[in-house]
């Protein structure tokens, strides 16, 4: 069966200049990366990928083309995508703002600078950052559909071939990310990052960060049917 592409480079540069334009994922990737980790900054990029597998068939299966025409449907996603990402931020700007001298050596916080939280609940929190993102969705319905052949025997078998695509090209961007940001850290760890207090102004910048993201997804105006 034929795949039913056409300007399959355009496309991979496309996704690429997409996958490095800073927004919520990339700050999520990077952030838990220089807190915890690459195992932690790996988990939530896995989750993250996961997420546009999930637009994909969302919008191969006409979800996302009612997300577009309902407002409704627009604002409830949006502003439950923007509490989430609140919701984040709170938890870091508590670990930012908490005494390590004053907490219980037991105590394990969600998002503490020197304690990885376990793996699958990093990759639930970058899965649910993917997901509640009405505008991933609708950028999904609109992106991909451009590179489809005209004359594809199957539309739907297209979409979901680029929809694979750009999830597998977004994860391995992602696992680079990765990758440079833990040499960074591990470079850095006897200076600026190494220290708890550090640590700590990492989890405030994040959590502001987030803040940002969600004011600007609660500033999404839903599309004109």
């Amino acid at each position: 069966m034929t795949l039913g592409l056409h300007d399959p480079a355009l496309f991979a540069l496309s996704v690429l200049v997409l996958n490095a334009t800073p927004g919520v994922d990339l700050v999520f990737v990077v952030g838990r990366t220089l807190q915890c980790g690459p195992r932690t900054g790996l988990a939530g990029a896995a989750g993250i990928s996961l997420g546009c597998v999930v637009h994909a068939l969302a919008a191969a299966s006409g979800l996302a083309a009612l997300l577009a025409m309902s407002a409704a449907a627009f604002s409830a996603l949006k502003w439950l995508g923007a509490a989430y990402l609140v919701w984040l931020a709170a938890g870091m700007l508590r670990a930012a703002w908490a005494d390590p001298a004053r907490a219980p050596a037991a105590a394990v916080s969600p998002g503490a600078a020197d304690e990885a939280p376990p793996l699958g609940r990093t990759f639930r929190q970058g899965l649910l950052t993917n997901v509640l993102n009405p505008k991933v969705a609708l950028f999904f319905l609109a992106f991909l559909p451009q590179f489809i052949d005209a004359a594809a025997p199957d539309k739907a078998f297209s979409f979901l071939v680029l929809g694979a695509w750009f999830a597998a090209q977004s994860a391995l961007f992602l696992a680079v990310l990765v990758g440079i940001t833990g040499l960074l850290r591990q470079r850095a760890r006897s200076s600026i990052f190494g220290s708890a207090s550090a640590g700590r102004w990492l989890q405030g910048l994040g959590g502001l960060l987030f803040l940002g993201l969600a004011a600007r997804l609660a500033r999404t105006e839903a599309p004109v049917p």
